[in-house]
């Protein structure tokens, strides 16, 4: 048994003395899932005594025997491999084990930015120099939540990007950083008991989730590319009175009013089957979809997020429509949360800091809805990884008389569903935890 040794963990390689190096080499890039010449193999640390592919010697005329360590380094396109190895996300990453994903474009062009936010030195607190650096005036970190939260108009919510930042920011670079994805089904494989309803245990049972309002998300703005667009998918409504809904094509872009903002910028919208009412949607199958999909990806466009209306006449004279989505009913229902999270699943997405390989999703949400001008407004929404979770483990139901109210399923012999809390403050001023049955909607929606 031969150690090899590489960023992502060390792998036990079994040979045989007279095994010549090549064979002892495809079975490395077997184990590690490279393809050819894609690593070197070396017998030191410090990438010395690399062991070439040779079909003459044998493992045994190198003076490899049982036990020993190898050291395997994945080799990097030329000129590339200080953007890939230098970035102390990538180490972290690496030392987490997680998997070698391609992230979006987006996303490797943020992971370069620096993304701090410089300041100019102020004229009344600064004592010192034009180029030295104090308090006053030293560069923030984009998650400064100081600075977010004195922007016009504050920013609620810091940048995924920001976020992870955050995460590998200090003295150990985010080594032991792994974004993990929520689960409220039971682990399979436990043989020390029954499967449920007879048995559960510790180690197979799925912790309870304590619902928190997400500090991070992954789409900081909506951007249509015209009004015609918008224009275009609104004159249904306006010629039926019935609600209809589309999936927005677009691509995701830099927003620089948000230190490593993402922007989703609308190009089209398609509208799939639908039977649509005053007061209901119901979406039907699609058989264009992959169609429609494949066109898109040529056009350089791709699924960005979905866009229905809400919208009731309220003077047909003058063109106002009702404004119902406040803060006194609400701003997205149980039932469009559950939607919302549906969709947000099937379009994960791709992030190398997650064991998965995938965490969140950039899948916006727009509601055509009546402003409190009583003209139509467009608002722009997300749902968070806690919904995305229990919306795909099916622990989430709508309450049928309150649209602002959700319902966490009770445990029954066909599914385990775990505990779901949320914390409220009560009549005294006292930060209290409730049972999340019902629950408020507005702990899962993220504007």
């Amino acid at each position: 048994i031969i150690r090899v040794q590489s960023p992502e963990g060390v792998k036990r390689i079994t040979a045989t003395k007279r095994e010549t190096v090549a064979t002892f080499l495809k079975k490395v890039a077997k184990e590690f899932g490279f393809r050819n010449n894609g690593f070197s193999v070396y017998t030191n640390r410090n990438r010395t005594g690399e062991i070439t592919a040779s079909q003459n010697k044998s493992l045994n005329l190198l003076k490899i025997k049982h036990g020993d360590m190898l050291f395997l380094y994945p080799s990097s396109p030329a000129g590339s491999s200080s953007e890939t190895m230098d970035t102390s996300i990538s180490q972290s990453l690496r030392s987490a084990g997680a998997p070698q994903v391609v992230e979006d474009e987006i996303d490797q062009y943020l992971i370069k930015q620096d993304g701090k936010i410089y300041r100019n030195r102020d004229q009344q607190l600064c004592r010192h120099g034009p180029l030295g650096k104090c308090v006053h005036c030293v560069p923030l970190e984009p998650f400064d939540e100081d600075y977010l939260n004195h922007l016009e108009p504050p920013v609620k919510h810091m940048s995924f990007h920001a976020y992870i930042r955050k995460l590998t920011g200090g003295a150990d670079k985010g080594k032991f950083v792994a974004l993990e994805n929520i689960s409220c089904k039971i682990k399979s494989g436990c043989e020390g008991h029954p499967p449920w309803p007879e048995g559960i245990c510790t180690k197979c049972q799925p912790s309870a989730i304590t619902l928190n309002r997400q500090k991070y998300r992954h789409v900081d703005n909506i951007m249509f590319e015209n009004h015609t667009i918008a224009d275009r998918f609104l004159d249904f409504w306006r010629k039926t009175g019935n609600q209809h809904l589309g999936y927005l094509y677009g691509r995701y872009t830099e927003h620089k009013d948000i230190p490593l903002g993402i922007r989703a910028e609308v190009a089209a919208i398609y509208e799939p089957p639908q039977i649509g009412t005053q007061n209901s949607l119901e979406i039907l199958e699609d058989p264009k979809a992959e169609v429609v999909d494949e066109i898109a990806a040529k056009l350089g466009l791709r699924k960005v997020g979905w866009i229905f209306t809400d919208l009731v006449s309220e003077d047909t004279r003058k063109g106002t429509v009702r404004y119902s989505r406040n803060k006194d009913t609400y701003y997205l229902s149980a039932e469009e949360c559950i939607t919302a999270g549906n969709f947000q699943n099937q379009q994960p997405n791709i992030c190398r800091l997650s064991p998965d390989g995938h965490f969140g999703s950039k899948f916006v949400t727009v509601v055509a809805t009546g402003g409190p001008d009583n003209q139509v407004h467009f608002e722009g929404y997300q749902v968070s990884n806690q919904c995305m979770a229990l919306v795909r483990d099916e622990c989430l139901l709508p309450c049928r008389d309150a649209p602002e109210l959700g319902y966490a399923k009770e445990s029954s012999s066909e599914q385990y569903v775990p505990d779901v809390f949320y914390k409220d403050i009560d009549k005294f001023g006292n930060e209290i935890t409730q049972l999340a049955r019902p629950l408020p909607v507005e702990y899962l929606i993220i504007d």
